[in-house]
């Protein structure tokens, strides 16, 4: 049976509805098994239907956290490891001691080397290391040996074989987690022991919501033609869809559809600010800094600071700022507030790019850095993301973490740049007189790092996790935008095929 437009929405609803009281009853089966309980939850978060049932994932995950597992198996330890450290509870890398022999290194002769799916596991949850742990890394490198040697030789069968591959290009928890829910779901089906209960659910439940989020991006679509038609600025792109996309990567459930589009609206408006400083183009210096200065004014009156064709530019910021502020409830107010003094300081670290451009400024390569990450935008986005969400997710403790955090916004911001700064790699090699071999190394090393500090995030912060998982989507779909040298946020048509997928086609059923 093939998604047609004779499936009523109504039907699929209900089917779902009944396909969700089945799942719940799974939970209640695997109630006395813990390997049951990982498989269950690893199932249905992979297939990305975990936000259908987050408490019985949350009751499963103490369960699983407060017993230890008695298996002898790869696949089973590290898989346990994976689901623990993803969300936030803390599990010691000595839980792979037993499968190391007498000189503390993954021994050969268990024949770990034959098992692919144990290699594919261990590999996948070693990527969720924290600074200070040489045994992960070691575990990656024995791993990704292992799984290179096994795809070169073609010895592998669908649909694990693809699993491997795309996880040595990008591992598991470094991935778009929507992007690798459409490639899983056309592999689950030819699993060995597959739930077809779980598999139409999730079916059915990316057709409905593929529904909302193609009428938000026409919604969008329009708001953007007219309010461009009205700036009638020559230099800005057109990315109201790559900026949706990112926002679509930190919330895609139906009830987030108003923080969806705010937060999309929010991204729009970096992007925007991020093409008009670029003096490069189309802007001057001193239109640069008459613009800033009406920015850290936010008033009507500041708009006569302005050049005459950024006018409606700006005007449009304080409008698109007066919308935001009716549309959230009064206890939510001082979230867009805080977006608002972010954005200013955001104006300014962009002002710096530019008067260094002008000055034909040639910063060392720690100075790139400091500048490049905080011309990301992640703070502002790390304050606009919580507008829209539930009072019980946007706490006193969250906002603060909002505010002063060091990490994994910091590091959401350094990744971004690290994968798509050229400038930084241009002075890294000027200021070490290094090849660009060395300088591309050194960059991924410092890739490394940041998501060190992302992963210690989850753990540190658990307290406020559901906000800061949703900052570290932010930074998981970076790679979808900005790998193996291309710029899709840009040059939008690396993606093309990606987001067909995620708005335009539906999965048969």
């Amino acid at each position: 049976m093939h998604v047609s437009k004779q499936i009523s929405e109504e039907w699929m609803r209900e089917r779902a509805n009944k396909l969700k009281e089945d799942v719940c009853g799974l939970f209640i089966m695997a109630s006395n098994g813990i390997l049951e309980r990982m498989n269950l939850v690893d199932t249905i978060q992979h297939l990305g239907i975990d936000h259908l049932f987050q408490e019985e994932i949350d009751s499963a995950l103490k369960d699983i956290h407060e017993n230890d597992l008695a298996s002898s198996k790869l696949h089973e330890v590290a898989l346990r490891f994976r689901l623990l450290r993803e969300h936030g509870f803390w599990v010691s890398p000595d839980v792979f001691n037993k499968f190391k022999g007498d000189h503390g290194t993954f021994n050969n002769e268990l024949s770990l080397a034959d098992d692919p799916r144990g290699l594919l596991s261990l590999y996948n949850a070693a990527h969720l290391f924290i600074h200070g742990e040489p045994e992960l890394v070691e575990a990656i490198s024995f791993a990704r040996h292992h799984l290179e040697s096994l795809n070169r030789r073609n010895v592998l069968k669908a649909p694990l074989a693809d699993q491997v591959k795309r996880a040595l290009h990008l591992p598991l928890p470094r991935t778009h987690r929507r992007v690798e829910m459409v490639s899983y779901m056309f592999e689950y089906g030819r699993e060995d022991g597959h739930n077809p209960v779980i598999l139409e659910l999730a079916k059915l439940d990316f057709n409905l919501l593929q529904r909302v989020h193609l009428k938000e991006l026409k919604e969008i679509s329009r708001w953007w033609k007219d309010v461009s038609g009205y700036m009638g600025i020559n230099h800005i792109r057109d990315r109201v869809i790559e900026c949706y996309t990112w926002s679509y990567a930190v919330y895609h459930e139906e009830e987030m559809s108003f923080a969806r589009m705010l937060f999309a609206k929010i991204v729009v408006i970096i992007a925007l600010l991020d093409d008009t400083y670029d003096v490069h183009g189309y802007t001057s210096i001193q239109e640069c800094r008459m613009l800033n200065a009406a920015i850290q004014g936010w008033d009507d009156s500041a708009v006569l600071l302005v050049p005459e064709y950024l006018r409606k530019f700006y005007e449009f910021i304080l409008r698109c700022f007066r919308e935001f502020e009716d549309q959230v409830p009064s206890n939510q107010k001082y979230l867009i507030a805080f977006s608002k003094t972010e954005l200013q300081r955001l104006s300014s670290y962009y002002l710096e790019g530019a008067e260094w451009s002008h000055r034909k400024h040639k910063p060392s390569f720690s100075e790139q850095v400091a500048l490049a990450t905080m011309t990301t935008g992640t703070r502002p986005l790390a304050a606009g993301l919580m507008v829209g969400m539930s009072e019980s997710m946007t706490t006193k403790q969250a906002y603060e973490w909002a505010v002063n955090s060091t990490d994994a916004i910091i590091s959401c911001g350094k990744t971004g740049r690290f994968m798509n700064d050229i400038a930084g790699f241009k002075s890294y090699i000027n200021e070490h007189k290094v090849t660009a071999d060395v300088a591309i190394a050194k960059i991924n090393e410092l890739v490394e790092d940041e998501w060190k500090t992302t992963n210690q995030a989850r753990i540190d912060h658990r307290d406020v996790l559901p906000v800061v998982q949703r900052l570290i989507n932010i930074t998981m779909a970076i790679p979808l935008y900005y790998s193996d040298g291309i710029d899709g946020f840009t040059f939008g048509e690396g993606i093309q095929e990606v987001l067909e997928k995620l708005y335009v086609k539906p999965i048969p059923l």
